[in-house]
């Protein structure tokens, strides 16, 4: 425990070697001496071994007896008591020493304020320290510390440390904040001015704990975050994982203010494309017919950079992603999310409890975006009994016409649980699907009635519970099963099922007049020794016979009055003595006597059976509130849409004037480097300016220095992004008016010349056109990031050079001053790379090969590449095509027309994301079938058939081929359809096996290898298996895999790897298969895909054909 104490404290670990030898050495005699009082002896003091150690000379025991100290507290236990022996070393001179007393001080500061207090001098000058862990330390004791009287030494110090030039103090003091403001409200004012100041840090370290700040402090100043909003969006992916939590949820809720309504009826749900187009474009569209609904960018922004957050391992994260979609996304849109929160069902049941809470809000409003994954919540025998509830919740509300018989199949296994109160909750879930389908409301009530047999009495409780709601519906059609309720009464002995079955006897009187008074009998008898609930609906059913049938039942009913007149609970008194003057005439009866049969026999409505999470969408999905379906303190409302936009511009940051002085080196650069342009500015001025051929050697190296020290240099480069973008401005203003009648000609042009990169240019004209596209496209970056930075484009012209200036001068100034425009190329780059969070750069070019980039943002980059798009991954044609053929029909069901299906693992011609299948269609009937063609489709969400033609007439003993197209979306569910002839319609279903969801393609092994290393983690499946003898050799396994699934053999450097590789129809994702013989009889069998699922199921099949032969 020590050891890893040391670990995780330490961050010098110089002279640890002497450290354990002199603590060794020294703590021993301690130890012996305290094993010495014995284990129960009375006369043991506790801690004084730890005192000593502290009050010793030598900082060897001091940093022993601290690391015990900080292992009881780990532990839980109390070490208040060393408070005052543990204080005296807050000034000591050893850095790892001080490192844990400030822990400790941390823990008990609040609880020994006045010894704390003793040492606020220290704190103070260890704000001053040159380590940053320990002023950062020493703030957050100090802010420990709850004693208003030093509120003002704390609000210095946090002032102090808000612009230290460490980030990791900066954090600290926003969590100061918190804690001052707890303390003392009346600070707010200051502690706001302090958060707007730490708001405008561009440390991810910063972000999440100054937004956690703002929430606890100042909620309703949504005017800080306008400024704000765009770099918190881009700094998102970088937080750290709970602190993006904090800055979701805020800017769910900004979004909710500052944006309009995605949900319109009319929505187009699409990006203002034109929201960056000149003032001219601009008239021109406005004249034309407005759209009813676009989308802003801003909007647009924060829900493209969330979207990769749903990939995240915390799952508080992709909850607060799946928030902010059903808060914020068009309702087309919201559905990404539905996988990820399946995925997080297989985690702990702490965490399904509260996904499973979220799923059933959003299954009751949107059934559509579960329905695909219903075998998710299918109940698991592992699964605790809240879990289990909720499971049901989620199945009733997705039950449907399509598949209520599969959920009543799953809810007839559930009924026999050992779980009781699971089993009743089942009961009640078939009666919400009885009420909400009515196709089987007929087919539950039986299976229901069927349960009153049952052994268990909680079953048959809820199961008369369940039918009286039901007959309520249809009284008249069920006369019989308030016979046999009528009989089982007295073997049901739990008070609310005897209370329901008397409730229907009093209600539906009439329809039972032998049965109901025979049951009103020996209810008299018990009538004593009955619960409450019984009682009172036996007086119910003894006021209602009386009405309806008083020959018989009058005696009865005056007896069990009179029981009720002397019954100990007064409810049931009270409730005897109201009956008696309504239904009994006498002197003493009012007008109310001759209502009474309307008032007692009145028609009811029947009752509604609702989810218990049907009102639960008022609160925001993931907080406490919604989780307690109360609200719960310190909730904060997610109010409305606006009805009208805000104004865009309150996010507009205004940038710095720009450094003139190195203006002229923006034209400097040769074009013939196109490469450069997607990192610098620099780049792109070049191909504006059309520089000299002999300068790209210089150009290469600038780019490639500026992209290894961008990473360094993260403070100077943003302030130097203000001023790239406000001279891009002014050029793309001064020039814009001219550019644009030809810019779709020369977007054309600048296309053709980006698909021959790689190839030099051997028409110099071209080169020219080429270099003046790019002009236009840094134009429209640059106009970009000024409207979205808001800076003015008039205000800088004076300082724009000549970009038609003859390259003459060009090389002349660039021989004057080359070290400063070095300096200056490198934060142009990184300004441009900045920049391009706010506006991407709408077509992407190729890294330069000659560039020199860190491997963290080579690889943030990689995707983005046209380069690392491998030209060598082609689809290819099937190396095997299996003649297996399925059942689509039978001739006997088919009354004379048979059917079947298979693969022929060609390219679908009606779209590239359908699945071709051919279908054999045979006549065995002795008459000519007419008009075959395919009728309703019942298809899950996600699915698309394209239908064959339609056949006129099809001849006995005749066969015809045709060909179809379905789409599963890359699943293996069902594709379920009617096959209709012109009499008869017959429903079928194609199930696709997961091989043939594939297209093969073919990559050399080099590629293979760079796609599996992508591929890893959660994306990568593996078993080993034991071959069949017949499977063992090297000719076998690739005749095996590939007849299992229609994919190509990637060629191997080795005889014992076999690699094989496709990519699905749908999403075109790549899944890729090794097989490595180990032994004689074993092999070692990965694949990789990002379609998990379906990477799972290859794994089966494939282990199934290799392993069994």
């Amino acid at each position: 425990m020590l050891n890893m104490s040391t670990n995780s404290l330490s961050y010098n670990d110089q002279g640890g070697a002497e450290l354990v030898v002199e603590v060794g050495q020294e703590s021993t005699p301690t130890s012996g001496a305290g094993m010495g009082f014995g284990l129960f002896s009375t006369d043991f003091k506790k801690n004084d071994d730890l005192k000593e150690m502290l009050e010793s000379s030598k900082d060897s025991l001091k940093l022993e007896a601290m690391k015990r100290i900080v292992g009881l507290i780990a532990k839980g236990k109390n070490a208040s008591e060393l408070f005052p022996a543990v204080v005296k070393n807050v000034a000591s001179k050893n850095i790892e020493l001080k490192k844990l007393v400030y822990v400790y001080l941390v823990r008990y500061a609040e609880e020994q304020q006045d010894l704390a207090l003793l040492s606020i001098s220290t704190f103070q000058r260890a704000l001053k320290d040159p380590n940053q862990l320990i002023r950062a330390s020493a703030l957050r004791v100090l802010s420990s510390i709850r004693v208003t009287i030093i509120v003002p030494i704390m609000m210095l110090a946090i002032k102090e440390a808000a612009t230290d030039l460490s980030p990791y103090v900066r954090k600290t003091a926003a969590h100061a904040i918190q804690k001052l403001y707890s303390l003392e409200p009346d600070q707010k004012e200051h502690l706001i001015e302090v958060i707007e100041k730490l708001l405008k840090d561009k440390s991810t370290l910063v972000a999440g704990s100054v937004v956690m700040a703002f929430e606890e402090v100042c909620p309703e100043r949504i005017d800080l975050i306008h400024k704000n909003y765009r770099k918190l969006c881009n700094l998102l992916v970088d937080v750290e994982e709970w602190g993006q939590v904090v800055i979701i949820n805020m800017l769910t809720r900004y979004a909710r203010t500052q944006f309009l309504s995605p949900w319109k009826e009319d929505a187009l749900c699409e990006e203002n494309e034109n929201f960056y187009d000149s003032d001219e474009e601009k008239k021109d569209k406005s004249q034309s017919a407005s759209k009813p609904y676009v989308m802003d960018p801003d909007h647009r922004l924060l829900l493209r950079n969330t979207k990769p957050l749903l990939q995240s391992r915390n799952t508080a994260v992709v909850m607060a992603v799946a928030q902010l979609y059903w808060h914020l996304a068009p309702k087309p849109e919201v559905t990404m999310v539905t996988k990820s929160l399946v995925r997080l069902l297989r985690s702990h049941r702490e965490v399904q409890y509260i996904v499973l809470q979220n799923i059933a809000t959003m299954s009751i409003q949107r059934k559509g975006m579960f329905e695909p994954y219903l075998k998710s919540f299918y109940v698991r025998s592992t699964d605790a009994t809240h879990i289990k509830t909720l499971k049901l919740e989620i199945l009733t509300s997705l039950a449907n016409e399509a598949n209520i018989s599969t959920i009543l199949r799953e809810f007839q296994t559930y009924v026999k649980s050992q779980d009781k109160q699971f089993a009743a909750a089942t009961i009640q879930a078939i009666g919400r699907c009885a009420t909400n389908i009515s196709e089987v409301t007929d087919t539950c009530l039986n299976g229901l009635v069927l349960l009153l047999s049952n052994r268990d009495e909680i079953v048959v409780a809820e199961s008369v519970v369940v039918i009286k709601k039901l007959l309520q519906t249809q009284p008249s059609q069920h006369s019989e099963i308030i016979k046999h309720m009528a009989k089982l009464f007295d073997k049901i002995t739990v008070p609310m099922a005897r209370a329901s079955i008397l409730w229907l006897m009093g209600e539906y009187c009439e329809r039972v007049p032998k049965i109901a008074p025979d049951v009103l009998r020996k209810m008299a008898k018990t009538f004593t020794s009955e619960e409450e609930i019984v009682k009172l609906q036996t007086l119910n059913l003894a006021a209602k016979l009386y009405l309806t049938n008083s020959k018989q039942t009058k005696l009865l009913t005056q007896y069990i009055l009179n029981l009720g007149k002397y019954d100990p609970n007064y409810d049931i008194r009270d409730r005897t003595r109201f009956i008696r003057q309504l239904i009994v005439p006498n002197e003493k009866s009012g007008a109310l006597n001759k209502y009474a049969k309307k008032i007692f026999l009145a028609p009811k409505p029947a009752p509604v059976l609702e989810s218990a999470f049907k009102d639960r969408d008022r609160f925001q999905l993931g907080t406490l509130s919604h989780t307690l379906n109360t609200r719960a303190s310190g909730y904060l409302e997610l109010s409305d849409w606006p009805q009208c936009a805000p104004d865009q511009s309150v996010r507009n940051v205004e940038v710095a004037e720009p450094v003139k002085e190195w203006a002229p080196s923006l034209g400097k650069v040769k074009a013939s480097k196109k490469d450069d342009k997607f990192y610098s500015d620099s780049g792109e001025e070049e191909e504006a300016t059309g520089g000299s051929s002999s300068s790209s050697s210089s150009s290469s190296s600038s780019s490639s220095g500026s992209s290894s020290s961008s990473s360094e240099s993260s403070s100077e480069t943003t302030s130097d992004d203000a001023s790239s973008s406000a001279e891009s401005q002014s050029s793309a203003s001064s020039d814009r008016t001219s550019s644009c009648p030809s810019d779709s000609d020369k977007k054309k042009k600048l296309k053709k010349k980006k698909a021959q990169r790689g190839k030099e240019d051997s028409d110099s004209q071209d080169d020219k056109i080429g270099q003046k596209g790019s002009k236009i496209k840094r134009k429209e970056l640059s106009k970009e990031v000024s409207s979205s930075s808001g800076s003015s484009s008039s205000s800088d012209s004076g300082s724009e050079p000549n970009t038609d200036s003859d390259s003459g001068t060009d090389q002349k100034k660039q021989k004057t001053k080359p070290k400063k425009e070095d300096e200056k190329k490198k934060k142009q780059e990184v300004s441009l790379l900045d920049l391009d969070d706010f506006a991407p750069v709408s077509t992407p070019t190729a890294i330069p090969k000659s560039s020199v980039l860190s491997p963290s943002l080579l690889a943030d980059l990689e995707g983005l590449s046209l380069a690392n798009v491998s030209p060598t991954i082609d689809v290819t044609s099937p190396v095997f095509v299996p003649a297996k053929s399925h059942e689509l029909l039978h001739r006997m069901s088919g009354k004379g027309l048979a059917a079947q299906y298979h693969f022929p693992r060609q390219p679908c011609i009606y779209s590239s994301k359908m699945v071709s299948v051919q279908v054999t269609l045979t006549n065995s009937s002795d008459h000519k079938l007419e008009d075959l063609h395919i009728g309703e489709k019942r298809l899950p969400s996600g699915l698309q058939i394209h239908d064959f033609n339609r056949i006129e007439c099809l001849e006995p003993g005749t066969s015809i081929t045709v060909s179809m197209g379905i789409d599963f979306g890359d699943s293996t569910q069902a594709a379920n359809f009617q096959l209709c002839t012109k009499r008869d319609q017959f429903s079928v279903s194609v199930q696709p096996v997961v091989g043939e969801l594939f297209l093969p393609v073919t990559m050399a092994e080099q590629d293979f290898q760079k796609e599996q290393g992508r591929l890893t983690g959660m994306n990568e499946s593996s078993t080993t298996i034991t071959l069949a003898p017949e499977n063992s050799s090297s000719q076998s396994i690739p005749r095996k895999v590939v007849s299992v699934a229609n994919m190509g053999v990637v060629p191997s450097g080795q005889d014992t790897i076999h690699k094989f590789a496709a990519k699905t129809v749908n999403a075109g994702a790549l899944v890729l298969v090794t097989v490595e013989l180990k032994e004689p009889s074993t092999a070692r069998l990965i694949i990789n895909t990002e379609k998990t699922v379906i990477g799972s199921m290859l794994l089966r099949e494939l282990k199934t054909v290799l392993s069994q032969g």
